[in-house]
């Protein structure tokens, strides 16, 4: 069993979401106003958990982990994390667990707190095992998420307009369904043209854009190509935003489904982590009512 240490959403242990941070242009001030002022952390109350006070200047350091469309929200969620964080520990003393901090590659060790939930978790949560029946009934349930991509091998000639106006559009336009007219389906002429008149980067590989799944290229030129048979090139060129595309598809790749038995360790390993999580919050949510928490409320218990 990995070392599961985010008892912040326990519901859900990889949706935690990470600090919102400023782009770039933002921390730099490239708007041409003053920097702005940020208020002060919120504090909405006091929170105790068997008498232990959870700092307000813990709270405020937390939130940064909680975005939320309003303060209170953020505070709630990160004072609620580290009340959780404290219980953990707590009851790490009282079960009399020794933590053993684990090293990374890089040589850093484990923070004794962490290593103490981490055992506290692995001793007292048990996620139930996936059988072959439970693993079946979910593959059969979502085959589709067992399937590789179609994959197309392609290539184009982009013809940018000069200019913004539709006349410069048509004149390119033009060009465009001239080389279509020359180079017919013949690849060597399709690459040729490609070295000769593509604005693309592409056209120092004769146009290949390699291969290429779903998603990858603008709407209208995906729909194009998915109407093309391996070895043609488009009868008309597709518009763009960035102009017009004589596309030709080497090939299509079709997508394969991955067998039952290939799949079945990693929906086994999904399911036990879906257990895990399930029994975690079930666990968190009965030591929040074996003990005293005040001031936040702990899903499923009682909080003053």
């Amino acid at each position: 069993m990995s070392r599961r240490l985010d008892v912040i959403n326990l519901a859900d242990p990889e949706q935690r979401p990470a600090p919102v941070m400023p782009s770039a242009c933002e921390s730099h001030g490239c708007s041409g106003g003053p920097e702005p002022i940020i208020p002060p952390p919120p504090s909405f109350g006091e929170v105790y958990v068997n008498g232990v006070e959870i700092e307000p200047e813990a709270i405020a350091r937390e939130i940064q982990h909680h975005p939320a469309p309003d303060a209170e929200t953020a505070w709630v969620e990160a004072a609620r994390a580290l009340a959780v964080r404290e219980l953990l520990l707590q009851e790490g003393r009282r079960l009399s667990i020794e933590p053993e901090p684990e090293t990374d590659e890089a040589g850093r060790r484990e923070a004794e707190d962490d290593a103490m939930i981490a055992a506290v978790l692995d001793s007292q949560v048990q996620p139930a095992q996936a059988g072959e029946s439970e693993c079946r009934r979910y593959y059969d349930a979502n085959v589709d998420r067992f399937r590789t991509p179609d994959l197309f091998e392609a290539a184009h000639i982009l013809l940018e307009p000069e200019g913004a106006a539709e006349a410069a559009w048509a004149t390119s336009e033009a060009r465009a369904r001239s080389i279509i007219a020359e180079i017919g389906n013949d690849a060597a002429k399709f690459a040729a043209a490609a070295r000769a008149f593509s604005s693309c980067a592409s056209k120092l590989q004769d146009g290949s854009l390699g291969q290429i799944s779903r998603g990858e290229l603008v709407g209208s030129v995906q729909a194009a190509l998915e109407q093309l048979a391996d070895g043609e090139t488009g009868s008309a060129p597709v518009r763009s935003p960035f102009g017009w595309h004589v596309l030709r598809l080497h090939r299509r790749i079709d997508g394969r489904t991955l067998g039952f038995e290939a799949a079945r360790p990693r929906i086994a390993d999904m399911l036990e982590a879906r257990s895990w999580s399930l029994e975690a919050a079930r666990y968190v949510a009965e030591l929040a009512r074996r003990n005293r928490v005040e001031g936040v409320q702990i899903d499923g218990a009682s909080g003053a």
